[in-house]
């Protein structure tokens, strides 16, 4: 509607300025006319006059003619006549000195004047010549009340005309402007927020042949192509999203693979020691106490091969994304114990160092399990002569903030996986995340897990920093955004 009442104003003002100017100049050329039209009149019965009194001036006398001029100006009602004469200084006081001038050169005199009571009159002096020498004039004189009179009312009038227009513009300018701008205007910005808030659903149906109209046919046809390319990227985000499952499904089957030789000796000793007790169980010759306390050994050992086994089968197993709060701290205790198997087949000695307080964050655990899975048999693969991987978990980060996510979160926290191997060069360090880019032998990887790590991380809002010394081994950092944070948790941070 602003638009509207915009058009209304302009339209209202436009019509007021030319109607005031056609009014101005309307009156104008009536007060012209006015006065031409008395002058004239008065011109010519001035005339007529002259002839007439000059002739019985010079026949029957001058009081004689002086006599004809008193009747006829008692005969006449419109115009006022009265006889003067220039050289007696009574009769020239309604004289300007302009016009008696005029007169006594033998020219007539046109003046307006204001009596006594302040009534405007016009005047027309027209010169007559007596006695020879002596010379006088004739004074016809209108009063212009009623010229006043007119104009006023015309004046009325045209300002009620001007009013009334203005009125009916108005109104039509009003109804106008808001079937053929306001509501299709109201309409266009509807569909528009509709558009933006990402509902494709709707179609406007306006169906005026105006630019308008042709505003609304392209946001119908805007409308359909984003429906087609919403259509094409929903598909193409869950083939993009199958096609990254599918990968790191595999490359979990890969680390699976790798812990599966260790499994088996791991399994080894448990196995051997519950068929020992079996069998010493099994010969009798244990007395019930002994038998007790075989079959609690059996037990344990049974417990620990079921807590190994189970923890292969959940990493590998495939799961849907599945977003929840939980404890930093629990994925990384479930991550470094499943590896412990791989780390100890390498002499690898697992040290973690825990936050004392829980670091909740919103993640799906599996995924972030499998990231976090990645980065440690890095580390465990990067000490070919075993080692010590250390592991801490605490705020952060450190060091190697990205600016563009500055301020974007309350807080932070940092999972540090530190290793003695051999190290990364500089020139590498920038492609360690680029996709089946590796610099182990081969057997040794496939150059999808950092890769992999990576893009979860991403995902879940963070971003790891690198840190690496040839030959004396790499400082992976990975950040999370915090779910919530105590008030010195932050300002740790």
């Amino acid at each position: 509607m602003k638009l509207t009442r915009k058009l209304i104003l302009a339209l209202v003002v436009t019509i007021f300025v030319v109607m005031g100017i056609d009014a101005a100049l309307q009156l104008r050329r009536e007060v012209t006319l006015f006065e031409s039209d008395m002058a004239h009149d008065e011109r010519a019965m001035g005339q007529a006059l002259r002839v007439a009194l000059e002739a019985d001036a010079a026949g029957a006398g001058v009081e004689h003619a002086r006599a004809l001029l008193e009747r006829i100006r008692q005969a006449e009602t419109r115009v006022n006549l009265r006889w003067i004469w220039l050289d007696r200084p009574g009769d020239l006081a309604t004289l300007t000195p302009g016009a008696r001038e005029h007169l006594l050169r033998g020219d007539e005199a046109h003046i307006v004047r204001t009596d006594e009571v302040g009534n405007e009159h016009q005047s027309t002096y027209v010169p007559i010549v007596v006695g020879g020498t002596r010379v006088a004039a004739i004074e016809l004189s209108e009063p212009l009340d009623p010229q006043r009179s007119f104009l006023r009312r015309t004046e009325l009038q045209i300002l009620g005309t001007l009013i009334v227009l203005i009125l009916v513009c108005g109104a039509a300018a009003m109804w106008l402007g808001v079937v053929f701008v306001g509501r299709p205007m109201r309409a266009l910005a509807d569909q528009a927020r509709r558009i933006g808030a990402g509902d494709l659903s709707q179609r406007l149906g306006l169906r005026q042949r105006d630019e308008i109209g042709s505003l609304a046919a392209e946001l119908n046809v805007t409308c359909d192509r984003l429906a087609q390319a919403q259509e094409r990227v929903r598909v193409e985000t869950e083939a993009r999203i199958a096609t990254l499952e599918q990968l790191r499904h595999a490359d979990r089957l890969k680390t699976v693979g790798q812990l599966a030789s260790g499994v088996a000796h791991e399994l080894g000793t448990p196995l051997n020691v519950v068929g020992g007790r079996a069998k010493l169980i099994a010969s009798g010759a244990l007395s019930p106490e002994e038998v007790t306390g075989s079959a609690r050994v059996i037990a344990e050992q049974s417990d620990r091969m079921t807590t190994i086994i189970r923890q292969l089968l959940d990493f590998a197993r495939r799961r849907g994304t599945r977003a929840a709060v939980v404890d930093l701290r629990e994925i990384i205790t479930r991550t470094t114990d499943m590896l412990g198997v791989l780390a100890r087949g390498r002499a690898v000695t697992i040290d973690v160092e825990p936050a004392p307080n829980p670091m909740r964050i919103r993640t799906d655990p599996n995924q972030l399990q499998q990231a976090l899975t990645n980065i440690l048999v890095n580390g465990i693969q990067a000490m070919p002569d075993g080692g010590r991987l250390h592991v801490e978990a605490g705020p952060g980060p450190s060091h190697g903030t990205p600016p563009a996510r500055n301020g974007d979160a309350t807080g932070y926290w940092q999972v540090v996986v530190e290793d003695e191997g051999v190290g990364i060069p500089a020139e590498h360090v920038p492609r360690l995340f680029e996709p089946f880019f590796t610099t182990k032998s081969v057997g040794e990887g496939t150059g999808l897990g950092l890769a992999v790590a990576h893009g979860i991380v991403a995902e879940h809002g963070g971003w790891i920093n690198v840190i690496s010394t040839p030959g004396h081994g790499s400082r992976f950092e990975i950040v999370l955004e915090a779910e919530d944070m105590t008030p010195n948790q932050a300002e740790a941070v």
